[in-house]
């Protein structure tokens, strides 16, 4: 019969597998003390200016809750700053009767959106010819392209008006629509050139070398690494779209044709204003970027936090 040798010492392994020399795991008790730290004089500071740089923004939406549910009467005779004495839905009421709003909302979300993807779009063609096609004159064209925001828009009001009457664009919707995508696309042309002027070369020539196309790694390797950034250009384009105003007015004429903004500007009378009307056609309006900020707050938030990774 024959018996099995013993395992020596030097056979033996560890059962968990660890080194003998690996640190000990992090005991909960350790990690708490670690979460728990008592905040340094910097942190409270930062956290103190946060709060009252929040508290300065919320205000004058503050004094719309406030405002936008008194009577006429009731805003009369108190400050803007004291509650209602009753809640009031005359002014909302007045606004969403008398006022083509359902009509002006659709207006600027159609302007708003067809500008921040058609812009975008364009940024990332310019951008690429530019920051990756290495082309002459490279700097100077991105020169021009900043200098472009750079206008004041109050000079382009008369050349504007007659090109889109000879076209008959007045009143049309796209006639706002062709002006911003130029204007929002030469800001991302500038800022998207300077971030595709360091892509590695070395990732587009293994590309190429596979049989890649310039509009496949376009499509493939470039948009999915600086889509973060293009989707907070997308964000930006929508909000500063949406507040425009004065080149609106100039172009958009009929009621129908007309602007959220557009329609407030319609409340401020010549002799005499609605205050509380106004002031509720006002918290009405901003409901709806609210809402498109809250939906793309996780979207612009990752883009600003991988643009710095980056």
């Amino acid at each position: 019969m024959t018996t099995v040798p013993a395992a020596s010492a030097t056979d033996q392994t560890p059962a968990t597998g660890a080194s003998a020399g690996s640190a000990p795991p992090r005991t909960p008790e350790k990690s708490r003390r670690n979460k728990s730290r008592p905040r340094t004089p910097t942190e409270w500071i930062l956290m103190v200016l946060a709060v009252l740089g929040a508290l300065v923004i919320f205000f004058p939406i503050l004094l719309l809750l406030l405002n936008a549910f008194k009577s006429p009467a009731d805003y009369a005779t108190s400050t803007p700053l004291e509650l209602p004495e009753a809640l009031d839905f005359t002014g909302i009421q007045t606004f969403w009767e008398q006022n083509n709003f359902l009509r002006a909302l659709w207006n600027s979300v159609f302007i708003s959106t067809m500008v921040a993807v058609i812009a975008v779009v364009i940024s990332v063609l310019n951008s690429f010819a530019i920051g990756i096609g290495r082309v002459r004159g490279r700097t100077w064209i991105v020169l021009v392209f900043l200098m472009a925001n750079l206008v004041p828009q109050e000079m382009l009001f008369d050349p504007l008006f007659q090109l889109y009457d000879d076209l008959g664009l007045l009143s049309n919707s796209w006639s706002v629509i062709i002006t911003f995508v130029v204007i929002q696309s030469a800001f991302g042309t500038y800022l998207l050139s300077s971030l595709l002027g360091t892509f590695p070369k070395e990732i587009l020539e293994a590309a190429a070398v596979d049989g890649a196309s310039r509009w496949r790694s376009l499509r493939s390797i470039i948009v999915p690494v600086i889509r973060p950034t293009l989707s907070v250009l997308m964000v930006f384009f929508f909000i500063w779209t949406w507040n425009e105003f004065l080149l609106p007015l100039a172009f958009l004429n009929t009621e129908d044709s007309l602007t959220v903004p557009l329609v407030l500007e319609q409340l401020n009378g010549e002799r005499q204003t609605d205050t509380t009307t106004l002031i509720a056609g006002t918290l009405i309006s901003i409901i709806p970027t609210i809402i498109f900020f809250l939906i793309f707050q996780r979207t612009l938030t990752r883009g600003i936090t991988a643009g710095a990774v980056k």
